[in-house]
């Protein structure tokens, strides 16, 4: 059957085949009914006897014919959804650069966005990034944050000091409330991890003490990082119980190294974690733990 016959055939066959006549009393030749079986995606064809006569039905029984009637029948546009249409945003002009719908905690110029537990921010801002001063303490979003998609670059000092968890450590925590006693969030380990041996859940791009990295991405030390994370904050009944946990996604450097993957409760650096009832929305805070790791470029998107 050459390419136009078949696509006559294509055209007029799904009016014959549905005709009550054919479809319902068959067809009196084989070759007919596998023409038909062929259009209909289906093999074979299976034999009936009507008033004493055979006829042929395409398909191997009644039962996949029945249901490829039924597909037949179904128009495009029976699955078609066109609402709610996807809000237009603007993308950033190149890799890194935010979007027309992003908060902007960061962008070199001020730390309006940022607070401290004894105050404004004490950390040191030069050019386009901000350095942790040491012993300051932890650095806080002023605005809660559940779900969001957060873009961060950072920068381990140059000068080599230390080794393991001793080397260019800070941390990116979700939902860390201000003022609360010991390990409450949701830490993305910062350290350099390049060339330095540690505990694989507690590298660079861990979820400290919970999943390991799936692998070490880290550039040079003195060189700009960037982590891109998705976090799906956990969900609580009213009364504490836990009705969903968190989840998050990091790609590091461009590559992904924790593919949504479930947090087990907040991550501590003693002892197992656990979950205890949160608001659904809290800062972001980045951890002071006593070396001079730098930040810039930071926006957020709430999902």
């Amino acid at each position: 059957m050459n390419f136009f016959i078949k696509l006559i055939f294509l055209l007029s066959f799904p009016f014959i085949i549905y005709s009550q006549s054919q479809s319902d009393n068959g067809l009196k030749d084989r070759d007919s009914a596998l023409n038909y079986a062929y259009y209909l995606n289906c093999s074979g064809v299976f034999e009936k006897k009507i008033d004493g006569i055979i006829y042929f039905f395409p398909c191997k029984d009644e039962e996949e014919l029945q249901i490829k009637k039924i597909q037949m029948q179904v128009r495009p546009e029976v699955t078609e959804v066109w609402d709610p249409e996807p809000k237009i945003i603007t993308p950033g002009n190149s890799y890194g650069m935010p979007p027309s719908d992003a908060i902007i905690l960061f962008d070199g110029t001020n730390l309006d966005s940022w607070i401290q537990e004894n105050g404004e921010p004490k950390w040191s801002l030069k050019d386009d990034y901000m350095t942790v001063k040491p012993g300051s303490g932890g650095l806080y979003t002023k605005k809660s944050f559940g779900d969001c998609q957060l873009h961060i670059e950072f920068r381990t000092p140059s000068q080599i000091k230390g080794e393991g968890q001793g080397r260019g450590n800070s941390g990116v925590y979700f939902m860390q409330e201000m003022g609360a006693k010991g390990d409450v969030g949701y830490e993305v380990q910062v350290l350099d991890s390049y060339e330095n041996r540690t505990y694989s859940n507690g590298q660079a791009s861990s979820i400290y003490k919970q999943h390991i990295p799936l692998v070490n991405a880290s550039k040079k030390p003195g060189e700009w990082q960037t982590y891109d994370i998705f976090f799906k904050a956990p969900l609580f009944d009213e009364k504490g119980k836990l009705l969903r946990p968190a989840y998050i996604t990091v790609i590091h450097n461009g590559v992904l190294v924790q593919n949504h993957v479930q947090i087990q409760g907040a991550t501590r650096y003693i002892g197992y974690p656990s979950y205890k009832k949160d608001n659904k929305k809290e800062p972001i805070m980045l951890q002071d733990h006593g070396d001079l790791v730098s930040y810039r470029n930071i926006w957020i998107r709430e999902l």
